[in-house]
Formats: structure tokens, C-alpha cells, sequence
């Protein structure tokens, strides 16, 4: 099938159209992360899937084609960290610091985003890095593959290990809304890891998301529907989440107040700067409590996903020790220092 055709059966409207199968979904992908369609067609593949929404089968085949199209590193027993790309407006990032917390437990992660999209505009990992004097959108491979070896965090500028994404980025950024790209970058598994946790914004996705996964073959994968459709769980409230396992989605409702970690989130300006201040602060264990019991409880849930932590309450005491000694603050400290000692060879260079 060619676009044209393609466009016929997924642009009837939300009563006429029909889901692709499989290998059409591939055909189209192909198309687009080849712009072998036009920007036109692109754009109008794009808002007929918003309308009909996305099936399992024709996710599951732009994450294949995506990935081909990506460079893609394994880094074993790892965890992927699959965050917005649109970033962060009116919550703090947890993910970032919580990432710390896991490298200091031993377990390597994998970090990934872009500059800001539609249709949130937040606040996006290589802004903090900015903020941090770092080239947040430009580390090479190797300077970040060696940061990773050095430190256990790994952060990967996706459009620059997967290059459609960026020539795609016009049309998303006139098309102005959530396109099937949204749910599709956050799934390349740039490192191979058999772990991810992965943000969701609405129930209406869980069970599409879950069945996607199972075909995605991980190890086990939590399902989050977290603030501002991250992958960081409430601790103002419970939070919804799904671990999928061996083919099986099972719902779990983690509860803060269960851990005795429940806290009122003061208001906060979610700058890049600020993101970037609380995330050192909770580091350094002078952040407000509720951002610290944030990054336990989170640290808790990934640990227990990787089976570092028998239970979300040993990782809870596990990520509480980690954080009074000290050593996600030297693991951050190690990664900032490989970062930029890597920028600055790339510029010598």
C-alpha cells in the first residue's frame, strides 16, 4: 500500500476508519520515518490516528521500524526510564534524582529525551542539563556510553541516536498535538534493558499499553500513571499502575500513606532551574520532606521492579539509607563531573 491508500482507510472519521494491520502498519512507518511520504501525508497520518487512536498492532509496529532506525546499545540487567518527551509543567521531576538513587544501588539506567514537544511544552531532561552547564542535546556516543561504564547512568539525546525523530520534529511542532511519535519514542530501548517503568497520562490506555509491553518481551515493566503522565508516582496521593510480568498485567495501587511516606506538595514554579535545585536538594537532604519521600518512594518501587529490593518496603529502607549516606549525591557528582569532562573533550577535539 502506498499513503494514499493508507490515508483512505485510517481517515473515514472516527466511525469509518479502520485500524492497520500489522503489516501496513509497518509499510506506513517505513514511509514516514523514511519521508518517503510527504509532510502533508505525515501530518494527516498523524491527526487520523489521534482521531481513531492507535491499535496494539500499529504501535508495536512503529516501535519495531523506530528501533531499526535507532542506535542501540545493550547494557545488561538495566533499567529504562521512558518519561514525556514533552517534559514537566506543574510537577517536580522525581525520575531524575531517583535515577542517582538507583545507580548508587547498583543498577544501571538508561535516561532518554529531547528538546520540549507538543502538546505540553514542559520543562525536559536536557534543560536540567543545561542548567547544569552541560550541552544537554549533544553528548557523543562514546562520551556518553563511557559516562555510563563510569558512573550507571546512561543519557541518551534520542534524536541523535534516532535521527527520523528529529527531522519529524517540524510537523509535530506545527501539527501541535499528541501524535502516535509520543507513545513511540519512549519505547526504542536504546540499551537494551529487560526493566522499564514507563508513564502513562489516562486509564484508557492501560490495557493497550500493557498488551504492547507483553509483545515488546521485557523482563517486567510497571506501567505508571504518574504526575503529569510521567512515570514518577504521587505522594500526595495513590497512584495507579500496572506490572506486566511472564504475559500477565496485574493493577496495583501504590498508596503513600501505606508506606508512611504520604506528603503535602508545597507549591513550587517548575523551572528548569528549580527542577534542577530540588533534585540537588533531595540529593543533599535538605529538600522539602515531600519531595524526599517522592524520590524514596519511587527509588523503592524500581528497586523491587529490578529485584534489588524483595519488597516496595525494603526498597523504601534501602533508598532511605542510600540517600542518608550520601551516595546518590556522590553518584550524581561522579556523572556531572563525566559529563562535562566529556563536553570539554569534545570540544578540544
Amino acid at each position: 500500500m502506498n499513503m494514499t491508500e493508507i490515508l483512505k482507510e485510517v481517515g473515514r472519521g472516527k466511525r469509518g476508519a479502520r485500524d492497520l494491520n500489522y503489516e501496513e502498519a509497518l509499510a506506513a512507518a517505513e514511509m514516514i520515518f523514511n519521508k518517503t511520504a510527504s509532510p502533508a501525508q505525515i501530518g494527516a497520518f498523524f491527526l487520523a490516528e489521534r482521531i481513531k487512536m492507535e491499535s496494539v498492532d500499529e504501535l508495536y509496529a512503529f516501535v519495531k521500524v523506530c528501533r531499526s532506525h535507532a542506535v542501540r546499545m545493550p547494557r545488561p540487567d538495566g533499567l529504562d526510564c521512558a518519561g514525556p518527551y514533552d517534559g514537566r509543567k506543574s510537577s517536580f521531576m522525581a525520575g531524575f534524582a531517583t535515577a542517582f538513587v538507583l545507580a548508587a544501588a547498583g543498577s544501571p539506567v538508561t535516561l532518554h529525551g529531547t528538546e520540549s514537544l507538543p502538546p505540553k511544552w514542559g520543562v525536559t531532561l536536557p534543560d536540567l542539563l543545561r542548567e547544569m552547564g552541560l550541552d544537554g542535546t549533544t553528548p557523543t556516543r562514546d562520551q556518553a556510553l563511557q559516562t555510563a561504564d563510569e558512573t550507571g547512568v546512561l543519557f541518551v539525546p534520542a534524536e541523535a541516536w534516532c535521527p527520523p525523530l528529529g527531522s519529524l520534529r517540524a510537523i509535530r511542532e506545527e501539527l501541535g498535538l499528541r501524535t502516535i511519535l509520543n507513545t513511540v519514542e519512549k519505547l526504542v530501548d536504546y540499551s537494551h534493558s529487560p526493566y522499564l517503568v514507563y508513564g502513562v497520562f489516562h486509564n484508557t490506555v492501560f490495557d493497550r499499553t500493557a498488551q504492547l509491553l507483553q509483545r515488546l518481551n521485557y523482563r517486567k515493566a510497571l506501567i505508571v500513571q504518574g504526575a503529569e503522565g510521567s512515570e514518577d508516582a504521587y505522594i500526595d496521593r495513590p497512584t495507579r499502575t500496572y506490572l506486566v510480568e511472564e504475559g500477565e498485567a496485574n493493577l496495583h495501587m501504590i498508596d503513600p500513606e501505606t508506606y508512611g511516606l504520604e506528603s503535602s506538595i508545597p507549591d513550587n514554579d517548575w523551572t528548569a532551574a528549580e527542577q534542577l535545585r530540588i533534585t540537588e536538594a533531595v540529593l543533599t537532604g535538605d529538600a522539602p520532606i515531600a519531595f524526599i519521600n517522592q524520590v524514596i518512594l519511587n527509588g523503592a518501587l524500581r528497586l523491587h521492579l529490578v529485584g534489588l529490593a524483595d519488597s516496595v518496603e525494603e526498597g523504601i529502607y534501602i533508598s532511605k539509607s542510600l540517600l542518608e549516606n550520601g551516595l546518590p549525591w556522590q553518584a550524581f557528582c561522579r556523572w556531572k563531573e563525566a559529563m562535562l569532562q566529556g563536553q570539554l573533550a569534545k570540544h578540544s577535539g
